[in-house]
């Protein structure tokens, strides 16, 4: 079975990409994919996620990322009001930072939130679900999370509505210009990414895409970003 059958808004496993291709190649096939309705390639990309975590040869990587896929979506759902704990929210952290910048200073401001304040802001945000924009900005509420951190708490827990925010994955979106971790750039990034998971799964009706999976075949189509320091 492929990798893709880790996740809970998956499709069959496709063949993966012809093995060896170089960073570079990668990151010049986005365009491309993002152009593409045809099922296949995206499925191949989504197929080869968990690979491309494991290139990057991190043990803490690969784990927080099944924890973050597997464990986490379903542990949220299950609470009576769904939300995340301190724990949890500096576990998403470190799944971020690993797969892009480590910000030790913003890691030390999630740590030093109230437990009870990063549950009663998570619970009102993820009671706001499907709104695009006031999740966000509750979540940014909290010491050291700005988009891309409640990006990642939203995409885990909504995955239909919310995309991850990432750079390697706006890199191909037409129109969004150069990156900028704001809450208005975030908003145009996950409705292009809501948008193409629309045109997608109407193209592939049988297997419905939601705009994370399609951050998750974006970026491992690039192959991902190597992590660097602060």
């Amino acid at each position: 079975m492929g990798e893709s059958s880790e996740f809970s808004y998956l499709h069959p496993a496709c063949p993966q990409d012809a093995a060896g291709a170089t960073r570079s190649e990668k990151e010049d096939t986005l365009p491309d994919l993002w152009a593409a309705l045809d099922c296949g390639p995206w499925h191949a990309a989504l197929d080869g996620y968990a690979a491309a975590v494991a290139a990057y040869g991190t043990a803490r990587l690969a784990g927080l990322d099944r924890w973050r896929r597997k464990e986490l979506p379903q542990r949220i759902q299950a609470r009576a009001t769904p939300h995340v704990t301190l724990e949890e929210l500096v576990g998403v952290t470190e799944w971020k930072m690993l797969r892009g910048v480590w910000r030790a200073r913003n890691l030390q401001l999630v740590r030093a939130n109230p437990a009870g304040e990063v549950e009663r802001l998570s619970a009102a945000a993820l009671a706001a679900v499907p709104d695009p924009k006031k999740p966000v900005a509750l979540l940014a509420q909290l010491g050291g999370a700005g988009p891309a951190t409640a990006s990642a708490v939203l995409a885990t827990a909504a995955p239909a509505v919310y995309p991850f925010f990432d750079e390697v994955v706006a890199a191909p979106v037409p129109g969004l210009g150069p990156v900028a971790f704001t809450a208005g750039y975030y908003q145009r990034y996950a409705a292009a990414l809501r948008e193409r998971a629309a045109a997608l799964t109407a193209a592939c009706p049988h297997q419905p895409w939601t705009p994370h999976a399609l951050d998750l075949a974006l970026w491992s189509a690039a192959g991902g970003k190597r992590p660097q320091p602060e």
